[in-house]
C-alpha cells in the first residue's frame, strides 16, 4: 500500500526522535540499556509528546530532536504501565501536532501508515493494513484490552505513530511482531485521549484502581504459568519465587492461563497479600507475596 507523498511529508513533521539516558543502577538498565533511542508523536502544539514507556522509563535526561530545528530537553510527565504509553513535554510552542482519531469504529482492512524516527533528523514510513483488533497479552505482566496489529512494520524506533489515510493518529507503535509476518503492534491513541487530563495533571490514571505487580516474566504452559525470569529486587523475588517455578494456583484457585493469572492479580492493589503456589522440583511450594507498585519501583531513584 503506497501512501500519497504529500500525506507522508505532513506526518513526518509530527514525529520526533528521542534520546534517553538512564542511570546504570536503574532496574531497567540491565535489560533496556542506559542509553536509548526512541520515537514520539506530538499531540499538542504546546509541547506534549506521546511515546512508549520503555523508551523513557527511569530517564535521567530526555532529548527531543525535531525534523526541523534544534534538539531540546524534555521532561517525563506520565508513565502508563497498564497500557505502555508515556508522555513527555518540551517547552516549545507552535509545533505541528497530530490529530487524534477515535478507534472504536476502526475495522480490519483499514489502510494505515506507520512513521518512526531512526535518528535525530531521519524519519521513515511504511504502509499496510490493519490485520487484527483485540486483546494482546505479553510476558511482562501486560494485557492490552484492544491492540492494533497491522501489516505496516515499525520503520523506526519504538514510539512512532500509526496513522490513517486522513493523517489522523490511530495509535503509538509499541513493538514489532516479526514472528507474525512482519506485523507491528500499536497502542490505541484512545488510551491517551480518554485520560489526557489525568495523565497531564497526575502523571497516571487515578480514576481506576492501582494494580498489584509480581515482577515476573510469565510464559503459559498447559500445566500452568512458567516463571521464565524475575525482576531483581521485585516482589516475587523478595518472596522467594525463582526462575523455573511453575505457578499452579493463585489465592487458592487454580491458574489456567497467563491471562487468568493477570486478571486475578489485578483485582488486588499494591500492598495487599497474595498467596501463590508453585511447583518446584516436583514439590509444591507456597509463598505469600506483598503486591508491588510497578510505577513506584521503576521511578527514577
Amino acid at each position: 500500500m503506497d501512501a500519497p507523498v504529500s500525506l507522508v511529508k505532513r506526518l513526518l513533521e509530527t514525529v520526533v526522535s528521542l534520546h534517553t539516558t538512564v542511570p546504570r543502577d536503574h532496574p531497567t538498565a540491565a535489560i533496556l540499556g542506559d542509553e536509548r533511542m526512541g520515537s514520539g508523536v506530538v499531540v499538542d502544539e504546546a509541547g506534549l509528546i506521546l511515546t512508549v514507556n520503555y523508551v523513557v522509563m527511569g530517564a535521567q535526561t530526555v532529548q527531543v530532536s525535531f525534523l526541523k530545528g534544534r534538539r531540546q530537553r524534555a521532561e517525563v510527565i506520565a508513565l502508563g504501565f497498564e497500557t505502555g504509553l508515556a508522555l513527555v513535554r518540551v517547552k516549545r510552542q507552535g509545533l505541528r501536532a497530530a490529530a487524534l482519531a477515535p478507534t472504536e469504529s476502526l475495522d480490519r482492512g483499514t489502510a494505515v501508515v506507520a512513521v518512526g524516527a531512526t535518528g535525530a533528523q531521519e524519519r521513515r514510513a511504511a504502509g499496510g493494513y490493519v490485520t487484527y483488533l483485540g486483546e494482546f497479552e505479553a510476558y511482562w505482566e501486560y494485557l492490552l484490552d484492544r491492540g492494533i496489529v497491522s501489516s505496516a512494520s515499525n520503520p523506526g524506533n519504538g514510539g512512532g505513530g500509526l496513522f490513517d489515510m486522513g493523517g489522523r493518529l490511530l495509535g503509538v507503535l509499541y513493538i514489532n511482531l516479526n514472528e507474525i509476518a512482519r506485523n507491528s503492534l500499536a497502542i490505541p491513541v484512545d488510551a491517551y485521549r480518554v485520560h489526557e487530563d489525568e495523565l497531564v495533571r497526575y502523571g497516571r490514571v487515578v480514576s481506576r484502581p492501582r494494580r498489584a505487580w509480581l515482577g515476573v516474566f510469565a510464559h503459559a504452559l498447559e500445566e500452568g504459568v512458567l516463571v521464565a525470569g524475575v525482576v531483581p529486587g521485585g516482589p516475587g523475588e523478595r518472596a522467594g519465587i525463582r526462575e523455573g517455578d511453575l505457578i499452579v494456583s493463585f489465592d487458592a484457585e487454580e491458574v489456567s492461563s497467563r491471562r487468568d493469572l493477570y486478571v486475578r492479580l489485578w483485582r488486588h492493589e499494591p500492598g495487599e497479600r497474595l498467596h501463590i503456589e508453585v511447583m518446584r522440583d516436583k514439590k509444591v511450594c507456597r509463598f505469600e507475596v506483598t503486591g508491588g507498585d510497578r510505577a513506584e519501583f521503576f521511578k527514577h531513584r
